[in-house]
């Protein structure tokens, strides 16, 4: 697969994922089941961030602490996150 065809391919990809965050969103979900709709968001960031890191970012090419230092700043978003949504409810 060349270079471009690749790069599309994600473009694609977190295009459509961005687009199901935004329906979940737009829903009205937030209302009705409040956690399943922050669940659903939070994983769809995470693997968009992972995408994004992955083949955006070279981290296919960096050595594995790196790698694992970029997924405990995603690990400490994600807490962060999680503790800052009680103090919403």
């Amino acid at each position: 697969m060349s270079r471009a065809k690749l790069y599309t391919a994600i473009y694609v990809v977190l295009f459509v994922l961005a687009t199901v965050q935004v329906v979940v969103e737009q829903a009205g979900y937030l209302e009705e089941s409040y956690w399943l709709a922050f669940w659903a968001i939070m994983v769809l960031s995470a693997v968009k961030a992972v995408v994004v890191a992955g083949w955006y970012q070279h981290l296919r090419w960096e050595p594995r602490s790196l790698t694992t230092l970029m997924l405990l700043g995603l690990l400490g978003a994600v807490a962060l996150t999680v503790a800052a949504s009680y103090s919403i409810l």
